[in-house]
């Protein structure tokens, strides 16, 4: 695996060499009130500003981005939303353009992180839907791949916890396996209990799932997924095309961050010159862009992914 070379912290909000070793060997890391609770709040009101917005949308628009499970009874739960950056709430993009982010992120991924994937996903208050175990993306491992899950509420064991198996990202694992073995009771399985400003960095292979929930409170969780530019270039499924359109969501973010919290000091981005886009003036234009092709995952079954 190709690391980037970080022998100190280089800010507050970079990881540590301990931190780091430790997300290696587990395939994830806990971050304790990594958020700050301006930050925190903001991004609380436009998390529900999205589902609000969800369950008024009928599913015409050709940007479809709220995912629903069908019910028994002919009910529908929203559970998903994807690409949270043009959906109408600025916070997103001060997220992601924060040190808190984008340091993190360099750690992992070297100076040339690229933002891959963004989205929330939810346990609606009374009934959540189940996330089947899984591997977010299988992938060669020259480089890390990994998702940075911020929780907007509490979680907890019985109320929709994370439940991940530690030490799984090594490999393609056999997830019908564990699904017909152990059900839900894995005996190497933790709950990641968190609280909300919390941070949970998993590698996208390593094996992870929730259980529906019945009764339980609202659960939410904000998902930024990195990749290393060399490590698309060398291993797909994008080109170098789609990686300068999703760097440009860095610049944005900055900018959003900077114009919200002047007075924390901002990230220093060092992309190299060759993966730094021209940005236009259409910010709108910028927000999104569509993954076409994806790499694939680890489920037991095709329509778990969604």
């Amino acid at each position: 695996m190709t690391l980037p070379n970080i022998s100190e912290k280089i800010s507050p909000y970079h990881l540590s060499e301990e931190q780091i070793n430790f997300y290696d060997d587990n395939g994830y890391l806990i971050l304790r009130n990594w958020i700050p609770a301006t930050m925190l709040e903001r991004l609380q009101q436009a998390g529900a500003a999205w589902i609000a917005d969800g369950s008024q949308s009928d599913g015409s628009d050709a940007y479809y981005d709220y995912k629903f499970a069908n019910r028994s009874n002919g009910n529908r739960v929203m559970y998903r939303v994807d690409y949270v950056h043009n959906k109408g709430q600025i916070a997103s993009l001060e997220l992601l353009g924060s040190p808190y982010v984008l340091g993190v992120a360099e750690s992992l991924c070297g100076n040339n992180f690229v933002p891959t994937y963004e989205s929330m996903v939810f346990k609606q208050a009374g009934d959540g839907e189940a996330i089947p175990w899984h591997q977010d993306a299988t992938h060669p491992r020259s480089h890390r791949i990994f998702n940075y899950d911020l929780y907007l509420d509490e979680s907890r064991t019985g109320g929709g916890a994370l439940r991940v198996i530690p030490g799984t990202q090594g490999q393609k694992a056999d997830i019908c396996g564990v699904n017909d073995t152990y059900g839900w009771d894995h005996p190497d399985a933790i709950d990641v209990e968190m609280e909300p400003g919390d941070v949970l960095l998993h590698d996208v292979m390593v094996v992870h799932g929730s259980e529906r929930t019945h009764g339980k409170a609202l659960r939410r969780t904000i998902y930024y997924e990195f990749r290393a530019a060399e490590e698309i270039i060398k291993d797909g499924p994008w080109d170098s095309t789609w990686i300068d359109q999703r760097m440009r969501l860095i610049p944005l973010g900055l900018k959003r961050f900077g114009e919200a919290y002047p007075d924390v000091p901002a990230f220093t981005w060092q992309a190299s010159h060759e993966f730094r886009p021209e940005m236009s003036d259409d910010e709108a234009a910028e927000l999104r862009v569509a993954h076409l092709v994806h790499m694939a995952g680890s489920y037991c079954s095709a329509g778990d992914a969604g």
